[in-house]
Formats: structure tokens, sequence, C-alpha cells
């Protein structure tokens, strides 16, 4: 038989279920295939999604229809906003979860979904024609055909396990490797490289004297990913705890340094720098004396403990003496060891900013392939990918772009075309120049018109959308109109060590300063909380929304200004215009950069390291007249 489908995803990881996902939401008819169907969106490593960066990309793919924030609230056991003694910027949702119940959601999700198939095979190559990627090659299927192909396979591509001397192949621990793909690519001029990550033992619980830790709740009031999710799931919630290494910890660990794969030059891949293993750690911050480690709670009932902060490659026996010299884990016993895993990736820099391959037509690349770390980035990848893709099939240049003023996921893929990796790429809030226009609370308004326009969000997220909206405009009027009196607000400012007013004020001027909030307004005017109740969205976003929006006003404006300057550098389209090699008048090395990453904008070229303010502007200058040449 001959099985022919719109778009074929090769691998389920958090990358491949996003893209299937939203292909088959646009209305493309898809194969999803997994080497393991009970392993779907495995949280390969912490139980855990959002963080620093993170949470503002789960945020943006569920303002885009994705599926991961909505999937996350349902399995969620502790959530926490971090940073929030910081500006609103740096705040960065963060939820632990139940493994099992997020890989039997997604599961379920995935099974729901009209035009989308699944199936459980092994892709061991691409079929190819001029050029141009037909389908896919499977053991079981045979050839299986598609104009569009998006490969997220994860660490799957020649992995290998590193346990001390111990080498096992495999995409992770008890999974086998994929062959094929990388070699076959490479045979088309698809540079690859090789990486390394790691992942820490998991431990039981019951081995664990939590009396010598700290504990580390989640937050007490409600909140979520999803801006759909407005009730907390009925999931038992479970703290996280705090310990320490110390010296007899470390200097177990360095007596056993010859067996570490990543000194003893068993392992010569790139490993991340911002989640070292604990080997790492105690080499380059050799003048600590302790590091701080996480105990996190793998399910609402599991006795498995995930080791956050002590990754390793180490023997299984120096991994369990070490962390027995530890006095909360005097008695520890492991379920699994620690390990790092070698994989393959491809080079980034030849992508477009689609996600598409500049090599294979209409092969596209998503996820940790792509050189990144992180559920979260790969979800963010394959949203798009799968956006793209789709949007290709109709034959128009129709594409989504999201800019670095526009999404976390947009500076996350120009980071990995413009500028490539040296090591795997983690998303941090300091890699956005915009961060004030990226804000957590902000996802809905950037994104979800995207969303609506391209046809993914459903009639309910277009509903609650357009209901907050309204709401947040209603309410910043009467925040702005509404004149508070003395006797309304006296008693609140003089009992937070506010000076109480003399005449009456507008409300707003009340709620920019510092130690006031909404909710303590609303708690103390009865005007306002009636108000709130006539609104058709009420929910506790919005209204921190608008607290924001109106309290760091001055810094959004001024923001958006400058982004504005620099848009006009992303309307001067390159593409293929120019042989960079031929231009004199330019230096060698922006020749040189500029034809290996062929930028697809001018705001593109003028962030590739090397290219100098005067090459931008012979571009400019170049760009404005006829193309030197279409060559490459």
């Amino acid at each position: 038989m001959k099985y022919t489908y719109d778009i074929i995803v090769v691998g389920a990881g958090h990358a491949g279920c996003e893209a299937a996902t939203v292909a088959a939401t646009l209305g493309a008819k898809v194969l999803l295939i997994t080497l393991d169907m009970n392993n779907i969106t495995q949280l390969s490593c912490n139980p855990a999604m959002g963080g620093i960066a993170k949470g503002q990309i789960v945020r943006e793919i569920d303002a885009l229809g994705g599926r991961s924030a909505i999937i996350t609230d349902d399995c969620t056991i502790q959530f926490r906003m971090l940073n929030r003694s910081k500006g609103p910027a740096m705040w960065s949702p963060r939820a632990q979860l139940d493994r099992m119940a997020f890989v039997q959601r997604w599961i379920r999700e995935l099974q729901t979904i009209p035009n989308l198939d699944i199936k459980q095979d092994v892709v061991s190559g691409l079929i190819i024609e001029n050029g141009t990627v037909k389908g896919v090659t499977s053991q079981l299927w045979g050839n299986i055909y598609a104009p569009r192909v998006i490969i997220t396979v994860g660490t799957f591509l020649n992995g290998m396990l590193h346990f001390g001397s111990l080498m096992i192949e495999g995409g992770r621990i008890s999974e086998k490797a994929t062959h094929g793909i990388t070699e076959q690519l490479a045979q088309y001029g698809v540079k690859t490289g090789r990486m390394k990550t790691g992942t820490p033992p998991r431990i039981s619980g019951k081995s664990v004297d939590f009396t010598l830790t700290t504990e580390q709740p989640g937050d007490e009031d409600f909140n979520a990913f999803s801006f759909l999710t407005q009730t907390p799931n009925k999931l038992k919630k479970r703290s996280c705890y705090i310990l320490y290494t110390n010296e007899e910890c470390h200097t177990t660990l360095r007596n056993a340094m010859d067996l570490a794969p990543i000194y003893n030059g068993q392992i010569k891949s790139i490993g991340p720098r911002y989640c070292p293993s604990i080997e790492s750690k105690i080499v380059t911050f050799a003048d600590k004396t302790r590091h701080q480690l996480f105990l996190e709670p793998e399910g609402e009932h599991s006795d498995e403990f995930y080791l956050n902060g002590f990754s390793s490659s180490l023997p299984l026996e120096v991994q369990l003496s070490a962390l027995r010299t530890i006095p909360a884990l005097k008695n520890v016993e492991i379920f699994r060891p620690g390990y790092a895993i070698e994989y393959d990736f491809f080079d980034p820099t030849q992508l477009k900013p689609t996600l598409e391959s500049m090599v294979i037509k209409n092969l596209y690349l998503a996820g940790q392939i792509n050189g990144t770390t992180g559920y979260e980035e790969a979800a963010g990848q394959g949203i798009m990918a799968g956006i793209n893709a789709t949007l290709s099939l109709n034959g128009t240049s129709n594409n989504l772009i999201l800019l670095r003023d526009e999404a976390y996921i947009g500076v996350l893929i120009d980071d990995l075309i413009t500028k490539g990796i040296d090591e795997p790429y983690r998303m941090f809030t300091s890699r956005a120049e915009y961060r004030t226009l990226l804000r957590q609370d902000s996802t809905d308004e950037r994104l979800t018109p995207i969303a609506i326009k391209l046809g993914i969000a459903s009639s309910v997220r277009t509903k609650a959308f357009e209901n907050k909206c309204s709401a947040k405009e209603q309410l910043m009027q009467y925040i702005t109109n509404y004149s508070v009196k003395p006797n309304e607000i006296n008693n609140l400012l003089q009992s937070i060590g506010e000076n109480p007013i003399q005449q009456g004020v507008k409300l707003r001027s009340i709620l920019l300063r510092p130690n006031l909030s909404i909710t303590k307004l609303i708690k103390q005017i009865p005007p306002l909380a009636q108000f709130i109740n006539t609104l058709p969205y009420q929910e506790t976003d919005m209204l921190e929304a608008v607290e924001v929006k109106l309290k760091y006003e001055g810094y959004i404006e001024r923001e958006r200004l400058e982004a504005e300057k620099l848009r006009r550098l992303e309307h001067l389209k390159l593409g293929n215009r120019f042989n960079y090699l031929e231009l004199d008048n330019i230096s060698i090395e922006s020749r040189q950069k500029l034809d290996r990453i062929r930028p697809e904008t001018l705001g593109q070229a003028s962030r590739i390291p090397g290219v100098s303010p005067h090459d931008i502007s012979v571009l400019m200058l170049l760009a404005s007249g006829p193309s030197v040449s279409r060559e490459k």
C-alpha cells in the first residue's frame, strides 16, 4: 500500500507533538511517527515546565493555540511564579508536574485530533529527489510520502549514553538510538555535529531524611500557564526540598575524576554551560564548599525524586558514595543513576527563519537537533515549524516569522539561524532586548490575534481573548477616570506607611504608588469591586496585566519606540539578491559569514557576529538599488 500525507512529523517529543497538533488543526493531513507510543512527550530530564524565560515560551505557545500549557496545567503538582521580587519583565512561571500523567494527557490529546495519525515505527531515512524531500522510509511501514517532512528526533540520532566507562547506545535510558538520518543528510551538505547533555540520578523518597532539608512549597494563590485554565486541577500538591553538597562529597567526586567521561577524553562533544554536571561544578567553582540541590517529586503519589543540580556521568557506585556523604541522603537509594548522553545535531545557520532547511527543500527541523536544550525551546520551535510547513502547502509565500520584539520564540529562532551555536542553547531573559515587551502577562495580547487570523485558535479561546481585551480596556479607563476620596483610601494608605491624600485624586495615581496593588484597592474601594464584577472577564491574570501596564507604561512605551526604529531593517529584504563573496566594499569576514548564513533581511544581517555597522550601511544602500547577483 502507498501511504500519503500532507506532513510527516518524525519524533513525538515536545517539538514533534506541537508541530503535529498545530498542522492538523490548520487542516493538514498529518502523520506523527514515534519509536514508542507510551513515551510520547517524555519529560526526559526534570519533571517540570517553565522557569526563567522558559515559562514565557510556554505561554507564547499557548497564545498561538498550542497544547503544552493546557496539558501542563492539568498535570501540575506545584506552581511558582519565579522572580516576583524583580520587575514584571523578569517574572517567569514554573510548574512541577506528574511525569506519568503528563505523558498520558498528551496521548489522549493527540488521539482526539482529526487529521492526525500516529504510527509506532523507526524512520531510517528520507526520500529525497532533486534536493527536495518527498517522504520517509520506515522499518515497518516502508515508504511513506508527504510533500513536507518535519524532523524532531531530540537526542536519538546516534545517541550514546555514558555511565562512567560503560557506554550504551540509546536516545534515553532503556530506549534505543536511531541511525541513518544524520549520515544521509550529511551527504547532501547538511552540517552536523555532536552535543552532550546529562541528567541526575532519581532517588527513593523513602530513603531521604527530609528533616535535614528545607521545604520549598508552591505558591498559595492559584495561577496557571494557559489563559484558558480558570480552576486548579485536583491533583495533590507536592513540595520540593532544598539541600546542599559538602566538602566530603566534593572530595569523593574529585577522587574519581579520572573516571569522568567529560574529563578523561571519552566524551568529546559540546556540553551545556548553564546546566553543568556536578563534576564540572567542582572543577569550575573549585572555591565553593557546597552546591545547592533540589529534590523534585516525580508525581502526585510517586516516591521517586529528581535530584536537580547533581547531573553526573560518573559510575553508579561513585554517584551513590558521593550522595551518601550528604546528611539528608546518608541512606539514599537510587532508582536510576545519572548519565550523560551524546547525540547528533544540525547546524541551525543552515535554516530559514521558517525552520525550513536551506539545503533540502520542504524539510523542516525543530527541537534539540537544532542545538537547543529544554522542552520549552523544543516545543516553541515545533509549533513554528508546524505552522510554516502547513502554510507552505498552498503554494504561496505565506509564512509566520516572529520578530525579536514579538516573542521569546522569535528571539530563540533568530539567535539560532543568525548566530549559530557553540554550546547547547538555553533561553534566558537576558537574551531578549525587548523583555519589557515580552512579559509573561502580555503573551496572549501579542500572539493570540495571530492564532485567530491563522485559524488555530478555538472558538473558546477567541471568545475568552476578546472578553479579556474588553475587560482590560474598560478597567484601565475606570482606574484612569475614577476619583478616590480621602475617606475611601486614607485608612489603607496609613496602614502601609503611605502618605494620606488631602483631596480627591484619580485612582490611577494611587495605584502607581509602589506599595499598592490592585487587589488591595479592590478590597478597600467597594465601587471598584462592584465595577469589576460587571466585566466580561474577571480573572486574576487580567487584573495583574492591567496593573503592570499602568505601572510600567513609561518603560513599555520607550521600549516599543526603540523596537519600531529597528523594525525598518526587518522590512529590507535580502534573500538571495546578492553574491556576497563578490561585494568588495565590505570586509572579507562579513562576506564569508553573509554567504554562509544568507540572511533574509537586513535586520538579521545586522545581528550576525562579525558583520560591522559599516557593512550594514553598504548593504542598506545596495538593497535600495538593483540586485548585484542572485547566484550564491
